[in-house]
């Protein structure tokens, strides 16, 4: 569980609802109309900008906001090194045994295990990161333009409002209370845009980030198995794409294929 996302959305939305019932009623920020209007339109040009399958993946993806943080990188670099200790101990053929939750460091093994050249690797593991990137993007761009739209559509509603509140400048009485409701539909925009959709697409961002770092350290670390490179030069080259005050030093890493 990401600790610091539910701190966000709730701490957000706890401040905002003390703020409104501090200040008056509740029932006057509540108007059906408006609601309809800001997530009917942004959800129509949601799916009018993006395919109905981008946009089931993106709501997907949303969960992983809120779900634990990627794997740590420094586990994946000692893993990486318990690989090299394999393959110049019992030979690359070795690989093709481990057990991972990693489709990309299983593929990576399956094809040093089966004497692929270093391009074909280095082309194939690129490819697949390159992938990754693109879907990521997709479905962060799905949440930005939602972003975009929410507010547009808040003001869109307002405009309504304002139309409706002019026709009827005959009774002084309803030119406050129509204003208020014309003015919600640019509060439930905002609202959707700054603490829900942007936040969602800049998290999702973050985590990308990290999930193609700890990608790129398995790629390296793989081509530094294959060029059976010995395990300080292989922690050398991997902790680099560590912070230096977050790197775990390698006396402290356990890099025995057995554990022991």
């Amino acid at each position: 569980m990401d600790i610091a996302s539910f701190a966000g959305i709730i701490s957000g939305i706890s401040l905002i609802i003390s703020a409104i019932v501090i200040g008056g009623d509740v029932h006057n920020f509540i108007n059906i109309q408006g609601l309809m209007i800001v997530a009917g339109g942004t959800v129509a040009t949601t799916l009018l900008t993006f395919q109905l399958k981008d946009v089931a993946a993106a709501f997907k993806a949303a969960y992983f906001v809120f779900k634990e943080d990627c794997e740590d990188p420094n586990k994946i670099i000692a893993n990486m090194i318990k690989l090299c200790h394999i393959s110049r101990k019992q030979g690359i053929l070795e690989l093709s045994n481990i057990k991972t939750n990693s489709s990309f460091l299983k593929k990576a093994c399956n094809l040093i295990a089966d004497g692929s050249e270093i391009d074909v690797i280095l082309s194939s593991l690129r490819t697949e990161i390159s992938s990754l990137k693109m879907r990521h993007l997709v479905v962060q761009d799905v949440f930005r333009k939602m972003g975009i739209y929410s507010p547009t559509f808040g003001m869109i509603g307002t405009l309504i409002g304002l139309v409706q509140m002019l026709s009827k400048l005959s009774d002084p009485s309803t030119i406050g209370p129509s204003m208020a409701v014309a003015l919600l539909t640019t509060f439930y925009g905002s609202l959707g845009s700054a603490l829900f959709f942007l936040p969602i697409a800049g998290k999702l961002k973050s985590r990308t980030i990290r999930e193609v770092i700890n990608h790129e350290i398995m790629l390296e670390g793989s081509l530094s198995i294959l060029k059976s490179n010995n395990p300080i030069i292989v922690y050398e080259k991997l902790s680099s794409f560590v912070p230096a005050k977050g790197r775990t030093p390698l006396s402290k890493i356990n890099v025995k294929p057995d554990g022991k």
